[in-house]
């Protein structure tokens, strides 16, 4: 249990495991839901349990993301990660945030590798835990290694998360592990009034934080942003695909304009980030050496800034889009983050900043 002491020592010491889950982190064996090929570093490695046993290991409690899918299990897809196991870190602020107490019910969207649950049936027993699992093979899989490590009580469904688990509800806390653009009203209506909603969240643009929801007595989830994380979005959410070579076509007909905006005024903080995210929807930023491109795929519509020169074709101006929001978002005080105020209710998700 050496190396599982050591993760929880060192996150302990950082700070970024609490006292009251530090006990769980012992106690649920991280390795026991990993499969035995797994993916890390960036460019991703493949590793292997039977070829190297000591270095997965370490893998398995390095305070680090760990790939467990590419291509959504496909043999022949190119090769993109579709599942993981969490950084620990981030597994713990995103169990802070969620400030469950004995007796609870929590359900959670996106069982992945079945961790997390376990994290959450050590605590609050496993009876009280639901997950869903969009991948049927996960979804066995997760079952299978909740089962081994004791946790047979947690219920798995197989399932879209967008919907939540209505046959299962109400729950006192909702808990994601898959990044939503647009946080369904189907958690909302899934959790009791006075219950919370922890979510990653992002779009096209820029994808990187944590939103905690409380939902009140009028079934209207309100919160914010509480911290940074990114995850893989849901499936049913995926932005669309960048493909470089058939999104930015005929460079010789784009409109060449002149700008005084930065590349770095643009994409240079995490709160300029947030902004053009909320901003800027259906956006892929791709910074280069020199520049900037904008690409909705969706619309057929790039733009490319650099040098003070703007390139752009398209039935959207991306830059002029880019520019109205940076403009406003500077009239607007340059919001923070964490001062979004995130609403979601029966209309769907509204974004606007705190007055």
């Amino acid at each position: 249990m050496g190396l599982r002491e050591d993760l929880v020592r060192a996150l302990t010491d950082s700070g970024e495991l609490s006292a009251r889950w530090r006990e769980a982190f012992l106690a649920v064996p991280r390795h026991a839901f990993l499969p035995d090929t797994i993916w890390y570093s960036d460019p991703l490695k493949r590793l292997s349990r039977n070829e190297n046993p000591t270095e997965w290991l370490a893998a398995a409690y390095a305070d680090d993301c760990v790939v467990t899918q590419l291509d959504d299990g496909t043999q022949d897809g190119p090769g993109l990660a579709t599942s993981s196991a969490s950084m620990p870190a981030v597994v713990a602020t995103m169990l802070d945030l969620l400030d469950v107490e004995p007796g609870m019910r929590v359900c959670e969207i996106g069982t992945g590798t079945g961790y997390n649950a376990a994290l959450l049936a050590y605590q609050l027993g496993p009876n009280n835990v639901m997950t869903v699992e969009v991948d049927p093979a996960l979804a066995r899989r997760a079952r299978a290694a909740l089962d081994a490590a004791g946790y047979g009580g947690v219920t798995v469904v197989c399932g879209d998360g967008l919907e939540g688990c209505p046959e299962l509800a109400p729950f006192d806390r909702i808990i994601a592990t898959a990044n939503a653009q647009r946080i369904p009203y189907a958690w909302v209506e899934q959790t009791k009034p006075g219950g919370r909603i922890v979510c990653p969240w992002g779009t096209a643009f820029f994808s990187g934080a944590l939103v905690s929801l409380s939902v009140d007595a009028d079934g209207v989830a309100r919160g914010g942003i509480a911290g940074r994380a990114s995850f893989m979005d849901l499936r049913a959410q995926r932005v669309s695909p960048v493909d470089a070579d058939a999104d930015i076509y005929d460079e010789e007909r784009a409109t060449v304009t002149r700008t005084s905006l930065r590349t770095d005024d643009v994409i240079g903080s995490y709160d300029v980030n947030i902004a053009m995210a909320v901003l800027v929807p259906d956006c892929h930023a791709l910074p280069t050496a020199d520049g900037l491109w904008l690409i909705d795929p969706t619309s057929r519509s790039w733009a490319y800034a650099a040098d003070g020169e703007v390139r752009q074709l398209g039935a959207r101006r991306l830059w002029d889009e880019v520019e109205a929001a940076h403009r406003s978002w500077v009239d607007a005080g340059s919001t923070r983050a964490t001062a979004w105020r995130f609403t979601v209710g029966p209309a769907g998700q509204r974004i606007t900043p705190r007055r």
